[in-house]
């Protein structure tokens, strides 16, 4: 499997963990959970999958590579998603805060946590798309052969450094326990899900 493939594929655990994210959210919303620890492991995986493990293979090997062929940085589809990388943060940084807060959740709280993940779950839903449709399959038109087997290899590198540890694997793990805890609305259900275009 060469590496656009596992950010693809990648890009399926995060879609499923979102959903489980959104439904979490609307039993806060519904005033039926006041789970702190259990939006901690949605910040978790947020932090230590989405971000760290998958931005940061596109951040440090195929962005970096793609800047190498003549991509410019600071324009273009490279700068677009490394600043919604950057506003995704913003939107998680609000997640950690309520979940680290000790009293008990107000009303103000609530639609805090609500906004952050609504607007996070659809950033990252059209941030993905973006990536899988335009993105990544330029990548693969343009990087030449060899430099694709380097992005490759480096992601090879970076996965086999967390699979010995056992990292990846609790992750993983994770995003399945969070999806199954938190089953999202069937897709032909209308959702009572507000929209957010902004940050916190």
């Amino acid at each position: 499997m060469d590496a656009i493939e596992t950010l693809m594929n990648e890009h399926r655990r995060i879609e499923h963990a979102l959903d489980a994210l959104v439904a979490f959210a609307d039993e806060v919303r519904r005033k039926t959970t006041d789970d702190k620890e259990e939006l901690g492991r949605f910040v978790t995986f947020i932090r230590e999958f989405a971000d760290a493990h998958h931005h940061g293979k596109e951040e440090a090997i195929l962005f970096a590579a793609m800047v190498e062929a003549g991509f410019p940085r600071n324009g273009g589809p490279i700068a677009v998603m490394l600043s919604e990388h950057d506003q995704g943060r913003a939107y998680v940084r609000v997640l950690a805060e309520l979940s680290a807060k000790q009293a008990a959740w107000t009303v103000e709280d609530r639609q805090r946590l609500a906004e952050a993940a609504y607007g996070y779950a659809n950033l990252l839903r059209a941030h993905i798309h973006k990536e899988d449709a335009i993105l990544y399959p330029m990548a693969e038109q343009r990087l030449p052969p060899e430099a694709l087997a380097r992005v490759s290899a480096d992601c090879d590198d970076y996965e086999a450094k967390r699979i010995s540890s056992g990292e990846l694997e609790r992750l993983q793990r994770l995003s399945e326990e969070l999806l199954a805890r938190h089953a999202p609305l069937s897709r032909d259900e209308p959702s009572p899900r507000p929209q957010f275009s902004g940050c916190c």
